[in-house]
């Protein structure tokens, strides 16, 4: 599938149409062998994350989509024209309180969302998730709904990555469509204790990665150190940030951070966070893996210039 995209066009194929097509040419035994996959990419050049500003054009080239290595039939690609945004923005409330000098910047991100954008708003703390409003279209209410964190690591999570499983179940009673959370947090799990707190030992984690891949959700992230954690880095501040970068990368989303400290200007993490939502595309295809497991997802395009970031794959559960 060769694309050309402009930010404010649309570029969709009929995806009942092809489906229709790849159906009918199948035998009848063979029609319940094929279901479609849904996935959010984010299509981008190196300049236009670099400058914080997406190009007029973008030369997409020959899009390529292999699942387990097999290729399949490309459907659609819907963009933010089509499929407006829904955007989970959730903050750790036991992160240090220099977050709390963000607060006007994470607003003005807010209300420069696309008309149409849905944004939910919530604190990630010890019990439930503090969910200031619910996802809305009304930017404004949104955004007046962020309020100062505790910063105090008595009311903070354990692991933060149940809260993320929570929050993941509210996309469930939204339509169908280019779905994301920003996610500002030190990404440290220690319900097993920091020797046990690295990517790869986190249960919880990796239960949220699934949950979001299986419910098309691109993580992106920001690091915001612990509070009074100082700005030493240590064990803390790697795995914490290990685990950011492995949910982004799984999922389709970016880890942004600066060091082991919390960022003291998150303003360019969300010009480039703006970009990569903003060539966010809802990419659906055909495929005729029917069994339950994990598979592995690919896309690439001819256009070397070109980058796509998107989920590494997903759970089927027939």
């Amino acid at each position: 599938m060769k694309l050309l995209f402009r930010p404010s066009i649309v570029i969709t194929a009929v995806a009942l149409l092809l489906l229709s097509q790849v159906t009918s040419a199948q035998p009848e035994s063979d029609k319940q062998r094929i279901r479609p996959v849904s996935i959010p990419i984010s299509i981008f050049t190196k300049e236009e994350l670099k400058e914080g500003q997406a190009e007029e054009l973008l030369q997409v080239g020959n899009l390529t989509l292999k699942e387990n290595g097999q290729e399949q039939t490309i459907l659609s690609i819907r963009s933010r024209t089509d499929v407006p945004i829904s955007l989970a923005i959730l903050i750790q409330d036991d992160i240090s309180s220099d977050f709390n000098l963000q607060i006007k910047d994470i607003q003005k991100f807010i209300l420069g969302l696309p008309k149409g954008s849905r944004v939910m708003v919530a604190y990630l703390r010890s019990g439930s998730p503090d969910i200031r409003q619910k996802f809305t279209d009304d930017l404004r209410k949104a955004a007046d709904s962020l309020r100062i964190i505790f910063a105090d690591p008595s009311v903070g999570p354990r692991t933060p990555w149940d809260g993320v499983s929570e929050i993941l179940g509210r996309f469930d009673a939204l339509p169908y469509g280019r779905r994301a959370i920003l996610l500002i947090s030190n990404g440290l799990d220690l319900s097993n204790g920091l020797s046990n707190s690295s990517p790869g030992q986190s249960q919880a984690l990796e239960s949220a990665i699934l949950k979001a891949q299986r419910k098309s959700v691109a993580v992106f992230s920001i690091y915001a150190a612990p509070a009074g954690s100082g700005t030493a880095p240590g064990l803390g501040s790697l795995n914490g940030q290990g685990s950011l970068a492995r949910i982004a990368d799984e999922t389709g989303g970016r880890a942004f951070a600066s060091g082991a400290i919390t960022p003291i200007n998150f303003e360019p993490f969300l010009r480039q966070l703006n970009v990569l939502i903003g060539r966010q595309f809802l990419l659906s295809y055909a495929t005729e893996n029917m069994k339950k497991g994990y598979y592995k997802v690919e896309v690439t395009s001819s256009n070397p210039e070109v980058r796509i970031e998107h989920p590494k794959g997903y759970y089927h559960r027939p």
